[in-house]
């Protein structure tokens, strides 16, 4: 089950890390300017240039050029806005807690022309506060809330109504995250500080909801979730005394049962999101540091937010770009790795395959499969087959050459080589193939990651 959270196409940053020993493997974060000093709970962007955020006394700010300048937009209301969603560039909903009159309970806020108005409407039961939103088309959408709350809408947010769940003790607790994979397969994490952390799953759309089991279940809330595939999914969470670590929970099987991790970095992750399949970051809220991992969740780093800012919430549209808030108008934006070009990178096309190891992750001896075009396909090959040879280079994260092997020319068609990487520590590594004539070297395939478990 390990290998398919893993085994996932590289992405051409990665791969061009291999170029330099210098190159970092992680982005990093700067503070931008937006015009409050408000906390900013939630931020919301459907691309690289259109974002929403969203805080304190009312307030939604709006940029439509990847943060560089913001507008603020006018809700109407003076309560706390808890949750923006954006389902593309015009149409979004937000939630605002009132506990200033009575009845007490959340406000909802629809938008169609991007925040330019909003409308607003009670949520029509009392004494429940929407935490999170997420709609997968104009009509179909879920919430989460306190005290418990898991909804459900099929007319674009104008009724609302409770999911079915299961009888489990832990079934109706509050729920601040809500995830899709697809149309059948969701999740859902929440839970109270002290008392226990719940996920829940379906399968069928959300038709019927099961929590998880009370003895599988940590004693803080999950606050966010990252899905893998409709399998394998990660959680994030924690305890905010201090003294505690951060909390990760995992299910391989599809949320039937589940695995809790408690780091050794103090703090709790109060959100987690990926960059791409590998890089991912979590906020630790009032310890002001911001923790990563750069194995899918494997392993973790600690960094300082940039000015001590107490961050929450985060998001990244895409690869290269990330956005997250804070406390007192924090405003993050992220800046991914500077990689250097490299030369003589292989086109497509030129015959030659490199295919990904198995296993992977690995522990001991891998197989990685490669194929040599026919002689008359690729410009590269000698007449002479016997001046060439066939090279693999293993390299570590900072592009350091920890392995290679070397194979006599073979003709066409597909061949392998057995690497032992029993001495390798654990993390990630890419191989590259290599085809040497002349006395020059020069790549011919796109490289592969490889993940190396401890």
């Amino acid at each position: 089950m390990a290998s398919s959270i893993f085994i996932r196409s590289i992405s051409i940053l990665f791969i061009l890390l291999l170029a330099s020993v210098n190159s970092y493997t992680q982005g990093s974060w700067e503070r931008i300017n937006v015009p409050t000093s408000k906390y900013l709970r939630s931020v919301c962007f459907v691309d690289s240039l259109y974002g929403w955020v969203a805080g304190d006394s009312g307030i939604i700010l709006h940029t439509t050029t990847g943060g560089a300048a913001w507008v603020q937009q006018e809700t109407n209301i003076v309560n706390d806005v808890e949750y923006v969603f954006f389902l593309n560039r015009n149409l979004g909903w937000a939630s605002s807690f009132n506990y200033t009159t009575i009845p007490y309970g959340t406000i909802l806020l629809k938008t169609t022309d991007g925040g330019a108005t909003w409308l607003s409407q009670p949520y029509p039961q009392e004494n429940i506060f929407i935490t999170c939103i997420l709609f997968r088309d104009s009509l179909n959408g879920w919430m989460g809330g306190m005290p418990h709350a898991l909804v459900r809408t099929t007319d674009g947010g104008v009724n609302w109504t409770q999911a079915a769940i299961d009888t489990s003790t832990l079934a109706f607790f509050p729920v601040l995250s809500i995830q899709f994979y697809n149309d059948q397969y969701g999740y859902a994490s929440g839970g109270m500080f002290d008392i226990a952390g719940v996920t829940w799953h379906t399968s069928d759309g959300g038709n019927t909801w099961y929590a998880i089991d009370p003895v599988q279940a940590p004693a803080d809330e999950v606050h966010g979730l990252h899905i893998f595939d409709s399998l394998h999914v990660l959680g994030a969470g924690g305890d905010p005394d201090f003294g505690y670590g951060v909390g990760l929970i995992r299910t391989n099987d599809g949320g039937q049962n589940w695995n809790y991790q408690e780091l050794t970095i103090q703090g709790n992750a109060y959100d987690i999101d990926f960059r791409n399949d590998h890089e991912a970051w979590a906020p630790l809220g009032p310890r002001r540091k911001l923790i990563y991992s750069l194995d899918a969740g494997v392993t973790w780093t600690v960094v300082l937010t940039p000015d001590s800012t107490a961050i929450y919430d985060m998001t990244f549209p895409d690869s290269l770009h990330g956005f997250a808030v804070g406390r007192d108008g924090a405003m993050l934006k992220y800046h991914p790795p500077v990689i250097p070009s490299v030369q003589n990178f292989p086109r497509q096309g030129n015959g030659y395959r490199l295919y990904q190891n198995k296993p992977n992750p690995v522990q001991g001896a891998t197989t990685i499969r490669f194929s040599v075009p026919p002689a008359g396909e690729h410009r590269n090959l000698p007449t002479n087959q016997s001046e060439a040879k066939i090279l693999l280079k293993v390299y570590d994260v900072l592009g350091k050459e920890v392995a290679r092997l070397q194979h006599e020319f073979q003709p066409p068609g597909d061949h392998e080589f057995e690497f032992d990487a029993s001495t390798l520590p654990g993390g990630i590594y890419f191989y590259s193939l290599h085809l040497v004539t002349r006395g020059q070297t020069k790549m011919v395939a796109e490289p592969r990651q490889m993940i190396k478990l401890n």
